[in-house]
C-alpha cells in the first residue's frame, strides 16, 4: 500500500512482535483506527470516566510526567497530569465542549503543553503535546480572520484553491502547501500549490484512488487533520495493548497522534518527505479533496494553535467551494432552463408527434452538451445527431434502465457492458431517463481522449495483483512524471444534467398526454361519425351490434357496417385497423367508404376483400388490417340465391379475421372460411379464386355471429380455443334466453331485439380477460316473411 500527496496513514503497525508478511490486498483490510502506538512528540492517556484512574497510557508518558514506567497506568488521572489541567479537563467535561484544545504546564519542569481530548467508548483520549516554539509571527485572530476574508474574496474554485495553498503555508511554515482533488473515481489531481523556490512543481499531477483507500478516505471525512512532525519517529506502544475493561485495541479515530504505517512512512521517504500534515475538505459531507503539506528540511511541528487555524480555513474553503460549485451547477442548469424552455415551446406549437419534434431540433444535444440522442416510444427510434447503431442503442439503454425511469448516467459505458467499446467514438458515456413505460430518451456523448500527468506510473500495483506476484508492499520507489493517454471516457455528467433531464422528461409526459388526449378526442369523433351506434332496421333480417373500447378507454381500429346492396341482399361487415387513435380511425374511413363502394359496384365478398387489399398497401404508414364480409340472402322470393324452400342464404369472406360463428338451436359452431392474408400486405387474389365464396343456408332459427379478435384473442391462450368457447357459450346462451324463438310484441319492444341484447351481453365476457384491445361483435338472423 502507498499512500498520495497528502501523507495518508493507511496502515498501522499493531505491534506485534513479529509483524506478518504482506500482501497487495493489506491496505485495503488494515484497520487502521487500532494501530497500537502513536507518534513520539505527544503523550496519551485512556481515562476511566467514572473512576478517574488511567487504564491505557503510551510508553512515552512516564518520562514527561516524572514517573516510573510503572507508575502510569493504574494512577490517579489528576495525580499523573496535577490539579490545573485536570480541572480544566473537568470543567471541559461537564460543559460539554472538547473541541477546544487546553494550555497547562505538566511536570516537575512545568513543561508548557496543549491539551487535546476527545472519546473512544467509554474512555476519555487525553492527548498531550510540549509546545513548539512558535513560527514566524505566531497566529491571531485579526490575522486567521484576514485569511478568511481573502478566500471569501476569490471569484471561482480555482483561484480559491491557490489562495487557500498560500494561506495554510503563511500559517504553518511547510516547505510545499497543495490543494489535491478527487474525481469521480477517488483519483487525485494537484489542482492548486505553494512551495519554496528550489522545489519541482507538483501542480498537474495526478495520484491513482489506490494511493488513498476507502477506509483512509472515511478517516479523512470524520478529522479534519492530520500530522506526521517527524517520518523518522519510532512509534510509541500503548500500554496495555488491550483495554482491560473491553479486550479489545483502543479505538484511536479522532486521535491526533496515532501511529501511520511503517509502509507510509518509507513512501514519504522515497518522496523525500521529513514532515506531512493534511487539512480534509469536505462539501456537503463528501469528501472533495485535501490541503496536502510537506516538508523537506528536517522534523516539523506546527503548534496547535497554527493547525487549528489551518483547519479553520479548511473548514471555511471547504463551504466556499461548496457554494461556488452550487452556484456554478445553478448558472448552467438556469441556462438550460431557458433553453429547455424555448425547445418546450416548439415541441408544443408543432402539429407533429411530439417526440417527433424533439427529436427534430438540434437544440436538444445543446442542452446537455451530448454528441446524440435517440428516443425510442415502444414502437419507433428516432435519432438527432451522431449516435450508434440501433443494437447498440438498445444495449446502452438496457445497462442505464431505472425501474423507476429516473436518469441514469455513465462517462464510460464499456466498464457496464464491455461490447460498448466498440461505440465509444459515437457513445463512450449517455445519460437515460424513461418515458411512457417501456420509452426512453437517451444522450449519449464521444470520447474524449486525455492526456493525463501522473505522479508515478499509476498501474503499477495492478500489474502486480494481475499477475498474482507474492510480493511485499511497496511503495514508488519513482515519483517522475509518467503521462497516459486514457481513452474511452466521455466528458464527466454533472448532477443538474440528470436534473435537466428529468425535468425536460416530466414536461414531455405532460405534451404527450396532452396530444394524446386530444387525438383521442379526434379519433372519438372520427369513429363516432363513421361507426354505427346501432344497426338500422333493414328488411328481412335483425342485426344487433356492440362496441367495447379497450381498458382506459383507449380506441382501437374496430369498425362495422350493415348496408342493404338490394330489395333482397344485406352486407355485414366487421374490420379491424392495426393500431390506435387519429391514424387508425383515418385508415379504418377510408377502408369503410372502398369496401361499401365495391359491395355495391357487385363485387362479390371475396373480390371486393382483394381489391381492399391492394389499398390498403397503397396507404401512407404501412397499415395493416382485417375483414369479414357476410351478405345475407334473406327469404323474400326466388330470386335465385335463396334454397328454393325459401330459406336463407349467406355468402361469406375473410382477410386475416377471426372465423364467424354460426349458432343453430342450442349449439354454436365455428365456421370453416378460408382466409386470405390480412389486408396491405399486397398478395392479391389468392390462386386465382378471387370469386369463390363460402355459402351456407340460414335456417329460420339460425343466428350468425361476427366479432372482432378483441373478444377471443388473449396472451398464452390458443385462438382455436378461445373461439371454441365462444361458440359453446353461444349455443348455451341462446338457448337460454329463446333468441331463435319469436314470440309476441307488446310492452318492452320486439322480443326477438331483447333476446339478441341478452346474448350479445353474454358473450362480450365469453372468454374472459378481454379488456385489454377494443371489442366488436355484431349478431344478425333472418326475420320470417311478415303473413
Amino acid at each position: 500500500m502507498t499512500a498520495g500527496p497528502a501523507g495518508v496513514p493507511e496502515h498501522p503497525e499493531r505491534l506485534t512482535p513479529a509483524y506478518p508478511p504482506a500482501d497487495l490486498t493489506t491496505c485495503e483490510r488494515e484497520p487502521i483506527h487500532v494501530p497500537g502506538a502513536i507518534q513520539p512528540h505527544g503523550v496519551l492517556l485512556a481515562v476511566d470516566r467514572a473512576t478517574r484512574r488511567v487504564v491505557v497510557g503510551s510508553g512515552n508518558a512516564a518520562e514527561l510526567f516524572d514517573r516510573p514506567p510503572a507508575g502510569v497506568v493504574g494512577s490517579s488521572f489528576e495525580d499523573l497530569v496535577g490539579p490545573d489541567l485536570a480541572e480544566q479537563v473537568r470543567a471541559a467535561e461537564s460543559s460539554d465542549n472538547l473541541d477546544e484544545p487546553l494550555h497547562a504546564e505538566v511536570g516537575t519542569g512545568a513543561v508548557p503543553v496543549d491539551v487535546v481530548l476527545h472519546v473512544s467508548g467509554d474512555r476519555l483520549v487525553v492527548e498531550v503535546e510540549p509546545t513548539p516554539a512558535p513560527h514566524g509571527a505566531g497566529v491571531s485572530y485579526r490575522a486567521t480572520r484576514a485569511a478568511v476574508g481573502r478566500l471569501a474574496g476569490s471569484v471561482d474554485v480555482t483561484a480559491l484553491c491557490e489562495r487557500l495553498a498560500r494561506e495554510v503555508r503563511v500559517l504553518t511554515g511547510f516547505d510545499r502547501v497543495m490543494v489535491y482533488r478527487f474525481d469521480a473515481q477517488w483519483n487525485g489531481e494537484v489542482v492548486a500549490e505553494a512551495r519554496r523556490e528550489d522545489l519541482n512543481a507538483f501542480h498537474g499531477l495526478r495520484y491513482p484512488a489506490s494511493d488513498i483507500p476507502a477506509q483512509a478516505r472515511r478517516l479523512y471525512t470524520e478529522n479534519w487533520t492530520r500530522l506526521i512532525a517527524d517520518v523518522g519517529y519510532d512509534p510509541s506502544p500503548l500500554q496495555p495493548l488491550l483495554d482491560p475493561g473491553t479486550g479489545a485495541p483502543l479505538d484511536l479515530s479522532h486521535s491526533v497522534l496515532r501511529s501511520v504505517s511503517p509502509v507510509h512512512v518509507e513512501y514519504l521517504r522515497n518522496m523525500g518527505v521529513d514532515a506531512s500534515m493534511s487539512v480534509s475538505l469536505v462539501v456537503e459531507g463528501r469528501l472533495w479533496g485535501l490541503v496536502a503539506c510537506h516538508h523537506y528540511s528536517g522534523p516539523h511541528r506546527p503548534s496547535h494553535d497554527a493547525r487549528s487555524a489551518a483547519e479553520f480555513l479548511g473548514q471555511t474553503a471547504s463551504q466556499l467551494i461548496g457554494e461556488r460549485v452550487r452556484s456554478e451547477e445553478r448558472d448552467r442548469a438556469l441556462a438550460a432552463q431557458e433553453l429547455m424552455s424555448d425547445v418546450l415551446t416548439a415541441v408544443s406549437a408543432s402539429g407533429r408527434e411530439p417526440l417527433a419534434t424533439l427529436l427534430g431540433d438540434r437544440r436538444l444535444l445543446d442542452l446537455l452538451g451530448a454528441g446524440g440522442a435517440a428516443a425510442w416510444d415502444g414502437h419507433q427510434l428516432r435519432t438527432c445527431g451522431r449516435v450508434p447503431p440501433w443494437d447498440a442503442l438498445r444495449r446502452i439503454a438496457h445497462v442505464l434502465t431505472r425501474q423507476d425511469g429516473a436518469a441514469t448516467f455513465t462517462d464510460h459505458l464499456a466498464l457496464l457492458d464491455p461490447r460498448l467499446a466498440g461505440v465509444a467514438d459515437r457513445a463512450a458515456g449517455a445519460l437515460r431517463v424513461g418515458i411512457d413505460g417501456a420509452g426512453w430518451l437517451l444522450w449519449v456523448r464521444p470520447e474524449e481522449v486525455q492526456v493525463v500527468d501522473w505522479g508515478g506510473d499509476p498501474h503499477n500495483a495492478e500489474i502486480a495483483r494481475t499477475e498474482g506476484a507474492e510480493v511485499r508492499i511497496s511503495p514508488r520507489l519513482s515519483f517522475e512524471k509518467w503521462r497516459e493517454v486514457v481513452q474511452g471516457r466521455s466528458s464527466p455528467w454533472r448532477p443538474w444534467h440528470g436534473a435537466t433531464a428529468e425535468r425536460l422528461r416530466s414536461q414531455m409526459t405532460g405534451i404527450m398526454l396532452g396530444r394524446s388526449r386530444d387525438q383521442i378526442t379526434i379519433a372519438e369523433t372520427l369513429q363516432r361519425a363513421i361507426v354505427l351506434d346501432e344497426a338500422p332496421v333493414v328488411p328481412g333480417v335483425a342485426v344487433h351490434s356492440r362496441y367495447r373500447p379497450a381498458a382506459g378507454g383507449q380506441l382501437g381500429g374496430d369498425w362495422w357496417d350493415v348496408l342493404p346492396l338490394d330489395e333482397h341482399r344485406v352486407a355485414l361487415v366487421v374490420g379491424d385497423v392495426a393500431g390506435h387513435g387519429v391514424a387508425a380511425a383515418a385508415a379504418m374511413a377510408q377502408l369503410r367508404t372502398a369496401l361499401r363502394a365495391y359491395l355495391l359496384e357487385g363485387h362479390s365478398p371475396a373480390s371486393a376483400l382483394d381489391r381492399l387489399d391492394a389499398l390498403v398497401a397503397t396507404l401512407p404508414g404501412g397499415h395493416t388490417a382485417t375483414a369479414v364480409v357476410a351478405v345475407l340472402h334473406h327469404a323474400t322470393g326466388g330470386d335465385g340465391t335463396a334454397s328454393g324452400d325459401g330459406q336463407a342464404v349467406v355468402e361469406l369472406a375473410s382477410a386475416g379475421h377471426p372465423a364467424p360463428v354460426l349458432v343453430t338451436g342450442d349449439a354454436g359452431r365455428v365456421l370453416t372460411v378460408p382466409s386470405r392474408p390480412m389486408l396491405g400486405l399486397g398478395f392479391g387474389p389468392t390462386n386465382g379464386a378471387a370469386d369463390e365464396v363460402v355459402r351456407l343456408p340460414l335456417p329460420a332459427d339460425a343466428l350468425l355471429l361476427l366479432y372482432s379478435d378483441g373478444l377471443v384473442e388473449r396472451r398464452d391462450v390458443g385462438l382455436d380455443e378461445t373461439t371454441a368457447l365462444l361458440a359453446e357459450v353461444a349455443g348455451r346462451t341462446a338457448a337460454d334466453v329463446g333468441t331463435a324463438r319469436e314470440g309476441a310484441g307488446g310492452a318492452g319492444g320486439d322480443p326477438v331485439d331483447r333476446r339478441m341484447h341478452a346474448l350479445a351481453d353474454r358473450l362480450l365476457t365469453a372468454v374472459p380477460g378481454g379488456d385489454q384491445d377494443d371489442t366488436t361483435l355484431v349478431l344478425a338472423r333472418p326475420r320470417a316473411a311478415s303473413r
